[in-house]
């Protein structure tokens, strides 16, 4: 049984991962090689050590409540590297006026579950209060099928919370233009609620108290002090989870820093492989199976010989950056009580948010030290994330100066540019994916396209991908 695995990044890892361990566990050999394009493993997961500092240029957390990740630690053993953020570095704040709001308890993405907090808020205007809190009133005509994101929250909580609130929230995880994300691709919860309780705020405040209902702890074999935390990484930075994979997978094949140029069908021969996977060097790997992880316009390029992509064309990506600036925290000036702020567009600074690495996670500094990171681009708004080093260094200095205050100097600045890093699911996503799968399973069976560009951005949601991957794959091997 040969595998190619497309794409070293926490997708193709985890799908390796667990081909392996089921192969083992059925007593099968299967034959691994992971190709990359890249010098090294990890994809978009890239953790520096400098100065004592703990820095991440890729994704710098993953949410607790979506368990693969959790249970990939387990299945690793490094449960007991896992860390929780700072409990007293949680409250997040975001920008109004020139001005930094801390967000209301109980405000899901905009939408206000603890009424009596929200009216006391600044964040949002009389106004805007009163048009979100109409939801209440207003008929549960939710449409037919999917729509987007910023058209279903406009027409549940008005224009002002979108813009203000939600917006901003959403900048990090897809760095989107909400009119024409995918509700059901992205929170599909709130499409529920609507349909289920007539109301966006009724339904949430139900899902709110099922979810607390049916909480429970982590996994066993957790630590016990993980409990409650929303997010968690790993004490020496995410890259301890690529480590971990790499080690695990000690038998499998690498072929690192070439890319893949096709993927050919073979002749039909009991004893042939299904597949060729032909590299950019000209090197044929025979394959029996295929997990590509790449991003989705390097996925389209391969699987359009053989049929139609126009679905895997269709998904854009936007360019961002992230601006890391360590400090010392005698003359620093400014005391953090919380996790960071987001600026909406309104606000007109480059920075689309900043995160108080230094409070939120205690891991990642000297304690005499203050860590900053700062993210930059969105959708419509990209051209700052791909200026030169020293005009970026400068903007997020101007950016951090108008918003808090800050006067002091860097000790130092690392500048991580993610071009075409984040895919936007447009409406209609997951109808298109299933057609997607259908059309590969009758035209390329045994081969199968995954990551951030189809089921969700995060490092659970990949992870989750490469392990249903596995799992098909070793059926798809069984019957074929």
């Amino acid at each position: 049984m040969q595998i190619v695995i497309i794409g070293g990044g926490i997708s193709g890892l985890s799908s390796a991962f667990y081909l392996q361990r089921e192969a083992e566990r059925q007593g099968k050999k299967a034959s691994l090689t992971i190709v990359d394009g890249a010098p090294d493993l990890g994809g978009k997961i890239k953790t520096l050590h400098r100065d004592g500092f703990v820095i991440e240029r890729g994704p710098d957390s993953f949410l607790s409540r979506k368990l693969p990740t959790i249970e990939l630690a387990l299945d690793l053993g490094i449960e007991s590297e896992l860390t929780a953020q700072n409990s007293s570095g949680k409250t997040a704040f975001i920008m109004k006026d020139g001005k930094l709001h801390p967000m209301p308890k109980g405000l899901v993405l905009g939408v206000p579950t603890d009424i009596d907090a929200f009216l006391a808020s600044g964040l949002v205007s009389e106004e805007g209060k009163q048009r979100a809190l109409l939801d209440l009133e207003l008929p549960g005509d939710a449409p037919e099928g999917d729509e987007s994101l910023g058209g279903f929250l406009s027409r549940r909580v008005g224009a002002e919370i979108v813009k203000h609130v939600t917006e901003p929230l959403l900048a990090g995880i897809y760095a989107g233009d909400l009119s024409k994300l995918s509700i059901q691709s992205t929170f599909p919860q709130f499409a529920e609620a609507e349909r289920e309780h007539g109301s966006l705020i009724r339904g949430t405040i139900e899902q709110q108290k099922k979810g607390k209902a049916a909480q429970q702890s982590l996994p066993e074999g957790v630590p016990a002090e993980l409990n409650g935390s929303m997010f968690l990484s790993f004490k020496n930075g995410l890259s301890t989870l690529v480590d971990a994979l790499d080690k695990a997978l000690g038998s499998a094949s690498r072929k690192l820093g070439v890319k893949v140029s096709a993927i050919e069908k073979t002749e039909a021969a009991a004893e042939q492989a299904r597949y060729s996977v032909v590299l950019e060097n000209g090197e044929r790997l025979p394959a029996d199976s295929v997990i590509v992880t790449s991003q989705s316009y390097h996925t389209a390029e391969l699987l359009a010989p053989h049929m139609d992509v126009a679905t895997l064309r269709d998904i854009q990506y936007v360019s961002v950056a992230n601006v890391v600036m360590a400090f010392e925290k005698e003359g620093f000036g400014v005391d953090f009580a919380g996790s960071g702020f987001l600026v909406p567009r309104s606000e007109g600074l480059r920075i689309t948010a900043c995160t108080w690495t230094s409070t939120k996670w205690l891991h990642t500094s000297p304690g005499d030290k203050v860590l900053l990171r700062c993210y930059v681009g969105r959708a419509g708004d990209e051209g700052a994330a791909m200026l030169p080093d020293e005009e970026l260094k400068q903007a997020v200095l101007e950016d951090i100066h108008r918003s808090m205050g800050i006067t002091a100097e860097p000790i130092f600045t690392e500048i991580t540019r993610l071009p075409r890093s984040m895919p936007q699911y447009p409406v209609g996503h997951l109808d298109h994916i299933e057609k997607l799968r259908e059309t590969m399973a009758a035209e390329l069976p045994g081969v199968y396209a995954i990551g951030a560009a189809f089921h969700g951005v995060g490092l659970p949601d990949c992870i989750r991908q490469g392990k249903e991957a596995a799992i098909a794959v070793m059926k798809s091997v069984q019957q074929a």
